[in-house]
Parts: structure tokens; sequence; C-alpha cells
């Protein structure tokens, strides 16, 4: 394992000591999804929320929504569907809340966080079928939603940002509906980081080369780097990324997703796609989160003024 402390923004830091790296195995994912993330208090102020169970893919349990409004909202408004993280083993729509609230009443938009069934229990596909149901009716119910779906797109950190990568392209070659952007944060995309030659400079933190292999393990249901992995499991396994909406992606220097996320924004600007890249020094997996240094200040400004610009 690297020793690059020395390169983390010295504002970040304490943040370290915060949220402790946890070495996954069957025994600390209970208490890695147990994990509440020291985030400030929940300002509902000018939000409405409901919780909506609605079909899940066909022979699948229902799934949930979590549908945030500006209060008193004038439809139809721009829409985020917006995938939580957790390396596909963790997380949930809830524990965003703090954080969605305060993104709707900047942006007078609506977001739509959808829960989707997580590895090792459900493998591949059941996540992305998941999501995509949750699209589906989403957008099926629109006008009930206030939701101009002209102006939809999806949106996804981490692991959440890989499926939200993934959707867009089963999106596309499914062709049933069409999104207005992607907007991708530490997206994981490729289990083949797995299985390559490591960066020399990232990882060390938060979200590591061994976690990373047993998070892509798990919702494979396979050892990752195989020949036979389903870009819709595994974005950056697509060979043609023509025609998927505008982008927005963002890394910090020292995130184990660097290379491939600067990959896939490369190769999406040779296939024609509207790219924005952002990769901040001194940030690692999970940077932005907390405020207080000059990086995640400049990482919360350009996330905004992106979905700004995308919801527009």
């Amino acid at each position: 394992m690297p020793d690059t402390m020395h390169l983390v923004d010295p504002a970040l830091r304490p943040m370290l000591e915060m949220w402790p790296t946890i070495a996954l195995n069957a025994e600390t994912l209970i208490d890695m999804r147990n994990r509440s993330l020291p985030t400030p208090p929940i300002d509902a102020t000018g939000t409405t929320l409901e919780r909506r169970h609605v079909p899940g893919p066909i022979g699948a349990p229902d799934i949930t929504l979590h549908i945030y409004k500006p209060e008193d909202a004038e439809g139809p408004l721009p829409a985020i569907y917006h995938i939580h993280g957790g390396g596909y083993v963790g997380g949930a729509a809830s524990q965003l809340e703090v954080f969605h609230r305060p993104l709707v009443r900047a942006l007078n938009c609506v977001l739509v966080s959808v829960d989707y069934r997580l590895a090792p229990e459900h493998v591949f596909p059941a996540a992305i079928e998941d999501c995509y149901a949750g699209l589906r009716w989403t957008i099926e119910h629109a006008a009930t939603l206030g939701i101009d779906t002209s102006r939809l797109g999806v949106m996804g950190e981490s692991a959440g940002g890989g499926l939200a990568a993934a959707l867009a392209l089963l999106v596309r070659d499914r062709g049933d509906y069409t999104l207005a952007f992607q907007h991708l944060t530490y997206p994981m995309i490729d289990d083949r980081t797995c299985a390559g030659d490591q960066h020399p400079h990232t990882g060390e933190f938060i979200w590591t080369p061994h976690n990373n292999h047993f998070g892509w393990q798990a919702l494979l249901g396979a050892e990752p780097g195989g020949a036979d992995v389903s870009p819709y499991a595994a974005a950056a396994r697509a060979t043609d990324l023509r025609s998927l909406p505008p982008t927005y992606i963002m890394t910090g220097a020292l995130d184990l997703f660097l290379e491939e996320d600067m990959d896939y924004a490369r190769r999406l600007i040779r296939a024609g796609v509207p790219t924005e890249l952002h990769v901040y020094p001194g940030g690692f997996h999970g940077f932005d989160i907390f405020p207080g240094s000059a990086a995640s200040t400049a990482a919360q400004a350009s996330r905004m003024a992106a979905l700004a610009r995308a919801l527009a």
C-alpha cells in the first residue's frame, strides 16, 4: 500500500480520523452498512419528501423511491434521478437526505433517489435492473410528479456513479427513453482496476484495492477482470460510447478510481460526447462530502454549476 498522506490536502486530514478506512469482508460488511457518516443535521426547510414503493423488474420485489420536491413547486420542473453509492454492497438513499434537500432547494428541481438491491445477496443484473425500473416509473409518472422529462438526467457517486453510467448505456441501448445528462462523481466503473497495475498514489484511504476487489466480486458473483463482464455492470467495458448524454465527471487525484475515470472521460470525448472532467489534487475518495478545504469547496461549486447548466 502506498504512503500518500503527504499528498492529502492538509484541510482534509481530520476527515480521515472521523471516517476511518474499513477492510471489507463478510463480517465487516455488516459494520459498514450500519456505519453513519458524520454529517450535519438535516434541514428540511422549503422541501418535501415522499417515499413511494413502486414495481421493480419483472419477477423481482418492489423498489423504494425517495422523491424530493421544492415546497409549493410549480412544474414541470427539471429532475435528477439519483443513485446512491456504497461499493455495490452498502449504502441507502435515506443516508443522503442531508445532501438532497439543499440540492433541491438550490436548483429548484425534483430529485428521485432509488434504493436498489445490494450485493453479494443480489448479483448483477439486480441493481441495474432496479435502477432502470425506478427510472421507468419516474418517467411514466412524470406528469403527476411535475417533472419535465426533457430535462431529466442521472446522477450518482462512487458505485452510484457506476450505476448511473451503466444506466445511461442501458437507456441508450434499449431506446425507450432519453436522458438529458449524466453526472458522475468518482464513479466506480471498471472492474479491471482490480486486476491491473495500481497507480502508485491512489487508493490508500476510504476505498482501497482490497475493498474494490470485494465490491466487484460481490456484484459480479465472480472474479473481477474476466473477459465477459457486461458494460451494464462495469460501464468502462462498453466499446461504443457514442450518443450518450452530456457528461460531468469529478474525482480526486488520490482516489482509486482516478485513472478509470479519466480514461472514461477521454473516451467519451473521442466519441463526440460533450464531457467535463475535474480532478482535485489532495482529494481521496469521498473528499468532497465535508466542507473546510479548498478542494471540497471547489468540487461542490463545480458540481452545482454543472447541474444548474444541465437542468437549464
